[in-house]
């Protein structure tokens, strides 16, 4: 399995709100995406649904900068989807 679809299915989460994020980011943003960045988001897709939820809600934080970082930017392009959206 290539890390690509690997990836894939980690997205399929039990929520459909994360697996739209996640997917979405998966599609539209990991490629250009810095290792950094990439490690990040890998961590997040280990984490349980509550607490990435959590995260990307801005209701939770982690003191792993990576996972900081990318669960911000998940949310700010979020936000920009569902603005463009309405």
């Amino acid at each position: 399995m290539s890390e690509e679809s690997r990836l894939r299915w980690l997205c399929r989460r039990g929520m459909k709100e994360l697996d739209v994020i996640m997917s979405g980011y998966l599609k539209n943003h990991y490629t250009n995406a810095t290792d950094a960045e990439k490690d990040g988001f890998k961590a997040l897709l280990e984490m349980p649904d509550p607490d990435l939820y959590a995260l990307l809600l801005g209701r939770q934080t982690s003191s792993n900068f990576s996972i900081q970082h990318v669960a911000r930017s998940i949310r700010d392009i979020s936000m920009l989807s569902h603005s463009i959206l309405k």
